[in-house]
């Protein structure tokens, strides 16, 4: 009873991590073109996992800032890169790979006003089954909330279910690597031993040789 009730504690722990907000708010200061600095925010997905990116930039168009934004994963995929955004923004895609992607914002002064210039962003980045929208499925299936509700947390569970045997997987691999370099470490200790060997034997056998060609011993 007592371990049955860990992993129920241990299953409403992944779900509140998975459920926890991804949004937060960083001023993003204007720069000169020939000056720009990206600021990104970098995330880890799974392939085919869907992503919903909602940007909101303070300021309006024209006000002598641009904001642009680039997501992209670290295996060059591409995923939007929309110019001069301002107000809200919200991007929708689905993950080729099983890689990291980034959230990539830069803001150039295109006006002649004063420095210390900035626009207010706030990011909210929703992934998988907390992408979807719910709503629309529960009116489109006619389900019950409490059906909504728990065909969401078992998606939820599907999602740490899989990232967990991906872990298990790329901690397989880790280990394959690491016995692989040991017993390549160990071959050539080996090898080096039997050659300093080999190369001791020789110069034994050369000075004798030579000693007695010199009528020493």
């Amino acid at each position: 009873m007592a371990q049955r009730t860990s992993i129920l504690r241990f299953i409403c722990s992944l779900l509140l991590l998975a459920t926890f907000g991804n949004a937060l708010k960083f001023e993003l200061e204007a720069r000169r073109a020939n000056d720009v600095r990206e600021r990104c925010i970098r995330n880890f997905v799974g392939r085919d996992t869907l992503i919903v990116v909602t940007a909101i930039v303070s300021g309006n168009k024209g006000d002598g800032q641009q904001v642009n934004m680039h997501i992209r994963d670290l295996l060059g995929n591409d995923y939007g890169k929309p110019k001069d955004v301002a107000g809200e923004k919200r991007i929708v895609f689905t993950s080729l790979a099983d890689a990291a992607f980034d959230i990539c914002f830069e803001n150039i002064q295109t006006g002649k006003g004063g420095h210390h210039l900035s626009r207010d962003v706030e990011l909210d980045v929703d992934i998988g089954a907390d992408a979807k929208d719910w709503a629309a499925i529960q009116a489109t299936e006619k389900l019950k909330p409490v059906e909504t509700e728990l065909r969401r947390i078992e998606e939820l569970v599907g999602e740490i279910v899989k990232e967990m045997e991906y872990l298990r997987n790329r901690e397989q691999k880790l280990r394959d690597t690491n016995e692989s370099t040991n017993n390549r470490v160990k071959t050539f200790g080996l090898g080096t031993t039997g050659l300093l060997i080999a190369l001791w034997a020789w110069q034994i056998i050369y000075l004798r040789a030579y000693f007695r060609s010199k009528h020493l011993i």
